[in-house]
């Protein structure tokens, strides 16, 4: 699944949704969670099949970010019935993952959430893990700067790729979307961790990421140069001067499937 940018849009806003699709985003997140005011969140949930038709009419994947508490379950219902494809958990706890029809993003915002991430990668529904860079920097008492989110980031991006699923976000807060340079500087540095895509919060964005997100030029040449010449059937061999071998061969073949 190609998952490069994530846009967030608020569920409830007419202005937002009506040119989604022309954002030229891999999937949109539907928010009825912290983007939405208290007085429009039903609103918002009640008109999601409109909206999700609306913003997947060019293929975008679509997913939706449902609330605690109380609203959880008529916000999974809902989402459901309209089309979505995956359900964003925020505030996910691991005791409720059974609980969904949709495969699940789970969002994790809490100190004891990062720590438990393998929990949550290891579980049947979830296709993917994120971490809430601002709920957790509040949570720990903490300011959320690239410094104090690459930590509990990088660990959570480790326990979802030991289980072979997908796993979102830049080493730092997507909040602050107005510094382009440092957002297209994070998406490359996310791609060589082996991050699978990010979402934002801004249209401005997306572009940045599918490019920081996709293999570029060289190294799709280089890639092809590698599969090349392990049609030769050596063990190990050489190309550009570095040594290749079956992991090396391995990481090419998936540069070419991306």
């Amino acid at each position: 699944m190609k998952l490069r940018s994530l846009l967030y849009v608020p569920a409830h806003s007419e202005r937002f949704l009506a040119r989604a699709h022309e954002r030229g985003a891999d999937a949109i997140i539907l928010d009825l969670e912290d983007s939405v005011p208290e007085a429009d969140k039903d609103r918002a949930r009640d008109s999601l099949a409109e909206a999700v038709k609306s913003v997947g009419r060019h293929g975008a994947k679509v997913l939706v970010r449902i609330n605690t508490g109380a609203r959880r379950r008529s916000d999974a219902e809902a989402a459901v019935r309209a089309g979505a494809d995956i359900l964003v958990l925020a505030k996910a706890e691991t005791g409720e993952l059974d609980d969904f029809e949709l495969p699940l993003l789970a969002m994790l915002e809490h100190p004891a959430a990062v720590l438990d991430a393998r929990l949550y990668a290891r579980h049947r529904a979830v296709m993917g893990l994120v971490v809430g860079s601002e709920d957790l920097a509040t949570a720990l008492g903490a300011t959320p700067t690239p410094e104090v989110l690459r930590f509990p980031k990088l660990l959570v991006h480790y326990a979802a790729k030991a289980q072979g699923k997908l796993s979102f976000g830049l080493l730092r807060s997507v909040a602050d979307y107005a510094d382009l340079a440092a957002i297209e500087a994070a998406g490359r540095e996310a791609r060589q961790h082996g991050f699978d895509g990010a979402t934002c919060v801004h249209p401005s964005v997306v572009p940045l990421l599918n490019a920081a997100f996709a293999p570029s030029p060289d190294e799709i040449a280089w890639a092809e140069r590698v599969v090349e010449a392990a049609k030769g059937g050596e063990g190990a061999f050489t190309v550009d001067g570095r040594m290749v071998d079956a992991p090396v061969i391995a990481r090419a073949r998936a540069i070419l499937g991306r």
